[in-house]
């Protein structure tokens, strides 16, 4: 597949604590340059990013992350504000320990209130897979859609694996009709992003394929 192909499907993401304001920087003039999706920052950085981003490239940053464990208030609090600050796309974590608990009704309604705080932006719902079961990963297919969110997540890259081929394979099986994928954590060849692609997923979270479109130059 194209790498400029892959490039406008990549969420261009930099979310270590480590992250410093040039970076994030950098990661802007990188995400123009390269026509990635969007950007992908810390909370912190939201205002910096929508400062130097163009309306070709979305903001997106995260909520609850990486645990999600903060409580449903916090997380739309964290939603609103990011919405304020200019993001127009958010990836919260679910409550993984209410699934494992199968409280069904507390994710969904989790889900729920920050598709709500979104003021209709795009929002993705990371499940952390490495985290599930098969059983588990198929619920969520079902809670993620019945919530309104636009995309299904894997991963949030700091727990103990990312993307799976498997997995979105899995979710291609089980999505209901009209909620997206994206892959995320791990991802780091072109042949890896276009296997992703061709099973379904349609956004790739990861940095190292606009770091291969430097070296390709």
């Amino acid at each position: 597949m194209n790498i400029d192909k892959i490039l406008s499907v990549c969420d261009h993401t930099l979310l270590l604590q480590t992250a410093t304001p040039d970076q994030i920087i950098a990661l802007c003039n990188d995400a123009l340059k390269y026509k990635t999706a969007s950007v992908c920052v810390p909370p912190c950085y939201v205002a910096l990013a929508k400062s130097i981003i163009n309306e070709t490239v979305a903001v997106c940053t995260v909520v609850g992350f990486p645990n999600g464990n903060t409580t449903t208030a916090v997380k739309c609090f964290e939603t609103e504000e990011a919405v304020a600050n200019g993001a127009t796309e958010i990836d919260m974590v679910i409550n993984i320990g209410a699934l494992k608990a199968k409280d069904y009704d507390y994710v969904l309604k989790d889900i729920s209130a920050v598709r709500q705080s979104c003021k209709g932006k795009v929002l993705k719902v990371i499940i952390e897979t490495c985290l599930l079961t098969d059983e588990e990963k198929i619920k969520m297919c079902e809670l993620v859609g019945k919530a309104g969110a636009d995309y299904i997540k894997t991963s949030t890259g700091f727990s103990k694996a990312g993307a799976t081929f498997a997995d979105i394979k899995l979710f291609a099986d089980n999505v209901p009709k009209g909620l997206k994928i994206k892959a995320a954590g791990g991802i780091s060849s072109i042949q890896d992003a276009t296997e992703f692609i061709n099973l379904g997923a349609s956004r790739l979270g990861t940095s190292r394929i606009v770091k291969i479109a430097k070296e390709m130059e």
